[in-house]
């Protein structure tokens, strides 16, 4: 999906553009699934743009309930700080972190988010969202739906990723924000936000999920997580994982 995908393709064919993806610090290390997104990031690059990979310091704090049925147990700051700098080993391989116009950015959202006033917060950007509109978010909905408790907590993140962008434009003239299609209505709030507090347009862009042939994610094994650093997941074992897929799952 993408926001406006024609004017998206005008943008990068006649200038360079920023893009960046977030991601939660909730282990030590990413996933299957996250390679998806540290690729659309390398060939951002590739293609002559800059990506910023962003560290959830902050929002790891609250917790993103797209797609869980109970809140995430909540981290201490020293915890969240050790799963981060184990997190970057993924990234070396695939982005190049040199000076230059290209070189990618890896950011951390604690920088802003832990140094905003509540009250101040609430009164600048809480006016550019409704109820309404957030409670009709999958994310939201499917815990309604399954009388999950939701806590206020939890509802604030819609908030703080949208705020995110708003940041990472002001900051760095990023324009373009990427992730998976659960984040969909996330990435949409960003946008949203930039327009109204910025008066720009930037731009959202999702991909499809790593799933199996029955649509349920890729990524996960009776022994848990296939994780993309080493010394969470032997090669050996990262390589059998794929090995030993389904046929209908290999496309």
């Amino acid at each position: 999906q993408c926001t406006n995908v024609s004017s998206l393709d005008e943008k990068a064919a006649s200038g360079s553009l920023t893009g960046y993806i977030g991601f939660d610090a909730t282990a030590t290390s990413l996933h299957a699934g996250s390679l998806v997104q540290i690729m659309m990031l390398h060939w951002l690059q590739q293609t002559g743009h800059r990506p910023i990979a962003l560290m959830g310091g902050g929002t790891t704090k609250v917790g993103d309930p797209t797609g869980k049925d109970s809140q995430r147990q909540l981290l201490t700051d020293s915890e969240i700080s050790l799963n981060i700098s184990s997190i970057k080993k993924a990234f070396d391989p695939f982005l190049d972190f040199s000076d230059g116009p290209t070189g990618a950015l890896m950011l951390n959202n604690d920088d802003w988010l832990s140094a905003l006033n509540y009250v101040e917060f609430l009164r600048d950007f809480g006016t550019a969202f409704t109820i309404n509109r957030m409670l009709n978010f999958a994310s939201v909905k499917l815990r309604l739906e399954r009388e999950s408790p939701l806590t206020f907590l939890e509802f604030n993140y819609m908030l703080m990723q949208a705020y995110d962008f708003y940041e990472l434009n002001r900051r760095f003239e990023c324009n373009l924000q990427l992730g998976g299609s659960d984040q969909w209505g996330n990435i949409v709030n960003g946008v949203e936000l930039c327009r109204r507090k910025q008066s720009v347009e930037v731009f959202g862009l999702t991909t499809p999920l790593l799933t199996t042939a029955s649509g349920k994610k890729m990524g996960k094994t009776e022994s848990g997580a296939v994780w993309l650093n080493a010394d969470e997941l032997s090669p050996y074992d990262y390589w059998q994982y794929w090995r030993n897929s389904e046929d209908a799952d290999v496309g």
